[in-house]
């Protein structure tokens, strides 16, 4: 950990944050948000997540730069504020989010690569699925060179797909038509989509999951050269992809209508392509598809190790999970990693799982870790904690604190009944890695507050259970 062969720049930082957002979500976001608002919506819907996202990315630079001795950001965020559970609650969802999204990643390649090779499909197709797992252990061997290597790598590939998005921009902009843009700005003429709010709130996860990865950089502050630049590549990476994201989703609507990007197949950034220069357009977007998935692959492999190893170290998770090999990456963990991706890309053949349907369980398995990330946020800062003699400062961080908590309920209630009961299935089975760790430490299971957090958990799981062998809830 502490050998300088090991250590980050920022331009590294800066790349991990940037290659963990960009990954398949922008590729298909013009369908992914047609599908469920009109202009308006999408314009307000944009400007919440501006503002709330720059606020968590903001809440993670000040704490980055307040609590120094807290590496591997959001878990120990949680942990520190608010105990043992709430931590490793934190830690389990955010690991699970990060591999989730991983199996989403693998199905959107192989469908990508399916408007090519139709034996694949959906990439869902047993074909699909076997050339994903090949894929996967590939990545995983790759990781085990060691995590400078593979972070340099994922510099290279992060440099590689901003290309293709960067001429899409331009050619979108040329072709942009304001009375297409105009057309139906608030969905009045397709009842189906809901009111402006129920349009706002539809999308929300969608915005979410192309922005899982802001937190990178917190992730590998133990790695980084300066402690300083942790922060920096947060708001840095964030404010970029930011850019990237919303003009590349308004300029699809100036180009295709709302019902036709609506019916696209993702990737749907391929189609809006094809729709202005023809089948080479298509041809563009997909090669920079699979290099942005790949991309994004290599990062998420490095935070789901990342974030096990972290936690090992400081007894919120089991010590097996601290053993590293000969290059200093976390062997344990990333194999714990790779099996449940595997575990699950299985699952995918028999559930016949999307891609949307997989981000939008990712997403809402983040929302915990973001949530009790702002609330330590506001904690520090109301109590005055690391703010002695700077009143301004407290005030201005305390403001800042509360907008994110404010945005990370919202989202709580935008993700709905459905994912909120399946993030807890998932969610409960990590007690028994907590259990282990406890006994490793001799220390009580819970206190009393956790107890009853952990039987609304229990609860929850059961319903999910319950929804899904009654056919109620669906993945």
């Amino acid at each position: 950990m502490s050998q300088p062969a090991q250590k980050l720049r920022l331009s590294a930082l800066i790349a991990l944050v940037v290659g963990s957002m960009i990954g398949g979500g922008i590729f298909s976001l013009p369908q992914n948000m047609a599908a469920r608002a009109e202009v308006g919506a999408v314009l307000i819907g944009w400007a919440i997540t501006a503002v709330g996202m720059l606020t968590l990315a903001f809440v993670f630079q000040t704490l980055a730069n307040r609590k120094p001795e807290l590496d591997s950001g959001v878990y120990a965020y949680a942990k520190a504020g608010f105990g043992d559970y709430m931590g490793f609650s934190s830690a389990w969802g955010y690991w699970i989010s990060a591999w989730m999204g991983n199996v989403g990643y693998f199905v959107l390649l192989f469908s990508t690569l399916g408007y090519f090779f139709p034996m694949f499909g959906q990439g869902n197709t047993p074909v699909a699925i076997g050339c994903a797992s090949l894929l996967l252990w590939a990545v995983h061997f790759l990781v085990l060179r060691g995590i400078k290597e593979a972070a340099f790598i994922n510099q290279i590939t992060t440099v590689a797909k901003i290309v293709p998005l960067l001429m899409f921009v331009v050619i979108a902009a040329v072709a942009f038509k304001a009375d297409v843009f105009t057309r139906d700005i608030w969905g009045l003429g397709n009842p189906k989509i809901g009111s402006v709010v129920e349009q706002v709130r539809h999308m929300m996860l969608v915005t979410v999951f192309v922005f899982i990865g802001i937190e990178g950089a917190s992730v590998y502050s133990a790695r980084a050269e300066k402690r300083s630049d942790v922060g920096r590549a947060t708001v840095i990476g964030f404010l970029g992809v930011l850019a990237l994201l919303v003009l590349v989703n308004v300029l699809s609507l100036g180009v295709m209508t709302q019902p036709e990007l609506a019916q696209l197949q993702n990737p749907s950034l391929a189609g809006v392509l094809e729709h202005i220069v023809g089948p080479w357009g298509a041809m563009l977007i997909s090669i920079g598809l699979a290099v942005s998935l790949l991309g994004a692959l290599l990062s998420w492999a490095l935070l789901c190790a990342e974030i096990l190893y972290a936690t090992a170290h400081d007894n919120t998770m089991p010590a097996f999970l601290k053993k590293e090999n000969a290059n200093q990456v976390p062997v344990n963990a990333l194999w714990l990693t790779n099996v449940m991706i595997q575990v699950f890309l299985v699952i995918t053949l028999f559930s016949k799982s999307t891609y949307t349907t997989l981000i939008y369980l990712a997403s809402s398995m983040i929302l915990v870790p973001y949530l009790w990330s702002a609330a330590y946020a506001v904690l520090l800062s109301g109590r005055g904690e690391t703010y002695e003699g700077a009143r301004r400062r407290r005030m201005k961080d305390l403001l800042v604190g509360l907008i994110a908590l404010g945005y990370a309920v919202w989202l709580l209630y935008a993700a709905g009944l459905k994912y909120l009961l399946l993030s807890a299935l998932l969610y409960a089975p990590g007690v028994i890695l907590f259990v282990q760790a406890k006994r490793e430490q001799g220390k009580p299971l819970f206190t009393l507050v956790e107890k009853g957090i952990f039987s609304c958990v229990i609860a929850g799981a059961g319903l999910a259970a319950y929804g899904l062998y009654s056919g109620v809830l669906a993945l």
